[in-house]
């Protein structure tokens, strides 16, 4: 554990060192795009952090070559050399995106490459655990064809969720953090070794998110891009395929008694098929709605809009940070309430507890469709919008100094969501002062 703790931590520590150089890359590049009709953010703000979160990934892999536990990974198994392959290419295209905006379908063949390098790797799913059947070992054709769908998928997902500050690094960071626990357990629980890559890919995945969020955090000094958002997708994909694929059920010595009782037992076999689902389960929905949507509209899926469903939290009336939490905490009540039942699937406090958080996430959901009034006593402790109008609160409230009519013009007008300083990530200051420096260019 203490070898994971310090190649995350390394990870992290380089992914948060280079993404202020990498910031100042990307402005001198060029590579901060024009607002679009579906964009929060307001301000031009760099992209390609990417490129530190590639580097962290590289250092990470590079720290835990050279651990004497850590080690054995790299000399056992393939797969860290198959990510990094993966990886590359993935960052590339996502940089070039990033820079030049490539052209959906490109994308969408190079993560098929990306995948499909992986797999001539040894990165691929060799056999899927059945409930009453056991253990199914799966074709060539039929194990890259499954890896291939998921990396793609789970790449798009992430991707797709990218669209407020500090969101898809947060929701991998939870998804990775559940996963790690999971392929930890089954590491040193179970003893075996072929799930010690998942739990090296998680661990640096979670550093890559850590490292980046500080710079990420509403309001974004820098977005991950394509570059960032495709390269964490990938590596999420990589850890479920390697535990999914590679660790033999049979190895956990769990099919035993009757049919009804192995199947009962097994639980924690199938957690692989489902714990990639629902780590990444929000922004599959909202991959699966975003189709659905643009095609019944008679539009491209890759047809970008405002639908998302981080957009209809705005909408709804959520500030930018409150939209944010309310997606992690989501995240992390799918992704944890899964790995606590492939713990204990017995348990019925497990469910109990998940459907109690689930009503407070609906509540939390909800609020601001209503604005519920504190009791007298508590006025002065709670925020202006829960106080009551009585005649009461408006004798003690102070007397409000004159204001003009300007003033007065400026309070009435409404901000839209997304207007820099309400929704808005800023990267190199105001908009009035570029306003301001044409005004004067123009009058000389």
């Amino acid at each position: 554990m203490r070898e994971y703790l310090l190649t995350l931590c390394i990870t992290a520590a380089v992914t948060y060192l280079l993404t202020g150089p990498v910031r100042k890359f990307a402005i001198v590049a060029g590579a901060m795009p024009e607002i679009r009709a579906r964009d929060v953010h307001r301000e031009p703000t760099p992209r390609l952090g990417g490129i530190a979160m590639f580097f962290g990934l590289c250092a990470g892999l590079l720290v835990a070559d050279h651990l004497t536990n850590l080690n054995g990974v790299f000399s056992q198994s393939n797969e860290p050399r198959a990510l990094l392959s993966g990886a590359a290419l993935i960052w590339l295209i996502g940089v070039l995106d990033d820079k030049f905006e490539i052209d959906a379908l490109i994308k969408l063949g190079g993560q098929m490459i990306a995948a499909g390098v992986m797999v001539m790797q040894g990165l691929t799913i060799l056999w899927l655990p059945i409930p009453g059947f056991g253990s199914v070992a799966l074709t060539q054709w039929q194990g890259t064809l499954l890896t291939v769908a998921l990396v793609v998928i789970t790449i798009n997902a992430v991707n797709f969720v990218d669209g407020l500050d500090g969101l898809a690094a947060g929701m991998v960071c939870i998804a990775s953090a559940a996963f790690f626990l999971y392929a930890y357990r089954v590491w040193v629980s179970y003893g075996i070794e072929a799930a010690a890559p998942a739990t090296l890919f998680s661990a640096i995945l979670m550093g890559m998110c850590l490292g980046f969020l500080p710079h990420n955090m509403h309001p974004a000094r820098i977005f991950m891009g394509d570059s960032g958002s495709m390269l964490i997708g990938l590596v999420l994909a990589a850890g479920a395929i390697s535990i999914t694929g590679q660790v033999d059920p049979d190895a956990l010595k769990l099919f035993a008694g009757s049919e009804k009782a192995a199947v009962h037992q097994t639980v924690p076999v199938y957690i692989p098929l489902l714990l990639p689902l629902t780590i990444i389960a929000i922004p599959a929905a909202d991959l699966v709605l975003a189709i659905v949507r643009r095609t019944w509209r008679g539009q491209s899926p890759f047809a970008a809009d405002r639908g998302h469903l981080h957009h209809r939290l705005l909408e709804i009336g959520h500030s930018h940070s409150r939209a944010v939490l309310i997606m992690y905490f989501w995240s992390a009540l799918i992704a944890f309430g899964a790995l606590a039942y492939s713990v204990n699937s017995a348990s019925m406090w497990i469910v109990l507890g998940v459907v109690i958080l689930s009503a407070i996430g609906l509540l939390l959901l909800l609020l601001p469709r209503f604005t519920p009034r504190a009791p007298m006593w508590a006025q002065a402790f709670v925020p202006p919008r829960y106080r009551r109008r009585g005649k009461a609160v408006a004798e003690s409230a102070p007397v409000a100094e004159p204001v003009s009519a300007e003033a007065e013009e400026e309070e009435r007008t409404p901000v839209a969501v997304g207007v820099s300083g309400v929704n808005g990530a800023t990267a190199i200051g105001a908009r009035s002062r570029f306003l301001d420096r044409r005004k004067a260019e123009s009058s000389r």
